[in-house]
């Protein structure tokens, strides 16, 4: 497994590869590597024949007040984790702007003003500046991001489309613990009481689903039934939606191609998760039952 640090090896290490019409799917991370991004790398052999993964906690979508300085880093892990994974390049660049603050970045319109956008602001500026520079340097063929930050999917595949990027983006359905708690490298900062208390995230998704797929399709009382979950577990989040998988916009009413989308804090981690409002397809968890 290669592993480079500076664009231009990572350049100069693809090339041959290039022109040998091998196909490069790319997986994104910010490190700190669990089973959900190894599902992403298994989910990327499937459609290249090189596997990079890129290693980098981009400072441009952390807020003031966000976890930048504690984000773990665990790099050699990660980088013991994607050898065992099969990996064939890992870019783990110290610093993606040498010259600090970069002068040009990429601005989000009204599919980021929403949900995560209203409470992270510059956030998803900073997301697809980063993400777009990585497509820049590695000229991946596909690239995989998972279904768990959907509004970062919908957004990464808007910014494809309209800036006409010649990469297919993969989506990954969200890899859950065995209670049904979305994977996350923030999930480490739970206390042992606050992740007791976290599946109740799920719950109220899975609950709000079952009474969609009952009949009920009027957008307040499926809300209001998840607020009263949440309340009864003392858990208020910062936002509870319906929105429509395309545009991210509130439904009249909620129907197949809808979404599940809430952000809640457990302590002080903030948690984030989603689930279609359908269920159309089995959980990819341990031991949840679909």
């Amino acid at each position: 497994m290669e592993v480079c640090t500076h664009p231009k090896g990572v350049q100069q290490w693809l090339t041959p590869h290039r022109q040998q019409h091998q196909r490069i799917a790319l997986v994104p991370t910010m490190g700190c590597l669990h089973a959900g991004h190894l599902k992403l790398i298994e989910q990327a052999h499937q459609h290249g024949d090189l596997v990079v993964v890129s290693i980098y906690v981009n400072p441009l979508q952390f807020g003031a007040n966000e976890d930048l300085d504690r984000y773990p880093r665990p790099l050699e892990a990660d980088l013991r984790a994607c050898q065992d994974a099969g990996v064939d390049m890992v870019f783990a660049p110290a610093n993606l702007y040498p010259h600090g603050q970069p002068q040009v970045m990429l601005h989000t319109e009204t599919m980021a003003n929403r949900l995560c956008g209203i409470h992270r602001t510059g956030h998803f500026d900073g997301v697809l500046t980063v993400v777009s520079i990585l497509f820049h340097i590695i000229q991946p063929h596909y690239a995989l991001f998972g279904e768990k930050d959907f509004q970062q999917l919908r957004l990464i595949k808007r910014m494809v489309d309209d800036l006409y990027m010649p990469v297919t983006i993969i989506p990954v359905a969200t890899l859950r613990e065995h209670d049904g708690l979305a994977m996350s490298s923030r999930n480490r900062y739970l206390s042992e009481s606050e992740r007791a208390l976290a599946p109740a995230i799920f719950a109220t998704l899975r609950s709000m689903q079952r009474l969609f797929c009952a009949g009920e399709t009027s957008v307040n009382p499926l809300i209001q039934h998840g607020l009263k979950q949440l309340t009864s577990q003392n858990i208020t989040p910062e936002y509870l939606e319906i929105v429509q998988n395309e545009d991210l916009c509130p439904p009249h009413k909620a129907h197949a191609a809808c979404r599940i989308v809430i952000a809640c804090k457990i302590g002080q981690t903030r948690l984030i998760d989603n689930l279609p409002i359908q269920s159309d397809n089995p959980i990819q968890s341990v031991g949840v039952q679909p």
